[in-house]
């Protein structure tokens, strides 16, 4: 899909992710690999810089494949879902994961998928 703002694309980012456990292991893995990346630069040890991408993406990646059924957003569309996916933390960390899983329920509503994966929120694309 093309978006011609990051307005147009949060929806979409979201409803990428609407089942909580897919939003709760990109937050767990994302805030693992930037505490990490984070203790290895105090350290001094510029190769910590790589946890960052390995386990956020690590464990990203195979949540929107086992679970979502769909692929990563970050596919097609990579600067945005950076922003969308600290976004989304913030709003986890907030309290406010009720709300992401309503945005992605409107979402998906208004977009229906006739190819869609059954428990999943689109196809995966070849």
């Amino acid at each position: 899909m093309t978006f011609s703002s990051y307005e147009e694309f949060w929806p979409y980012y979201v409803a990428m992710h609407s089942r909580a456990a897919t939003r709760w292991i990109h937050l767990t893995g994302t805030l693992s690999g930037l505490a990490l990346t984070v203790y290895g630069l105090a350290r001094g040890r510029k190769r910590y810089l790589a946890a960052l991408p390995l386990i956020g993406y690590g464990t990203a990646w195979p949540a929107h494949f086992l679970i979502e059924r769909n692929n990563p957003a970050s596919f097609g569309n990579p600067g945005w879902s950076l922003r969308g996916d600290a976004q989304m933390i913030r709003m986890m960390l907030a309290g406010r994961d009720a709300e992401l899983g309503e945005i992605a329920r409107k979402w998906l509503a208004e977009n229906p998928c006739e190819e869609c994966v059954p428990g999943g929120a689109l196809p995966l694309v070849p």
